[in-house]
């Protein structure tokens, strides 16, 4: 448990519980001790103690987690030792393509009504 190595496919992309399960080596009812929650708030102060979760609008949300806070409770608090976060790129998804093209179609459009 000296070293956590997370695959992270975006940089953007929040992790949820079971992907800290595994990168922190610990039970399901571990992670959710140290995740700092509130039954009365949905989306309490930041607490330097405990894992927190990105900002959730609805009590039925997911929890989800940004990978430098994995690490820096990793690091911080259970005191692993070295902690790596790796951020890897993956190939496009259907949607991004998509949202590519509608771009380049908004640039195209945006170039004629400048010419005229």
């Amino acid at each position: 448990m000296e070293n956590i190595d997370s695959n992270i496919t975006s940089e953007e992309e929040l992790v949820g519980i079971d992907e800290v399960q595994k990168f922190l080596n610990r039970s399901r009812a571990s992670v959710y001790r140290y995740t700092n929650t509130d039954l009365r708030n949905l989306n309490p102060s930041f607490n330097p103690r405990k894992l927190n979760p990105e900002f959730r609008t609805d009590q039925k949300d997911a929890l989800k987690f940004h990978p430098n806070e994995v690490a820096r409770f990793a690091k911080d608090i259970l005191r692993i030792k070295e902690v790596t976060v790796e951020v890897f790129n993956t190939p496009s998804s259907a949607a991004q393509n998509i949202l590519a093209q509608i771009l380049d179609e908004l640039k195209s459009i945006r170039l004629l009504l400048e010419k005229e």
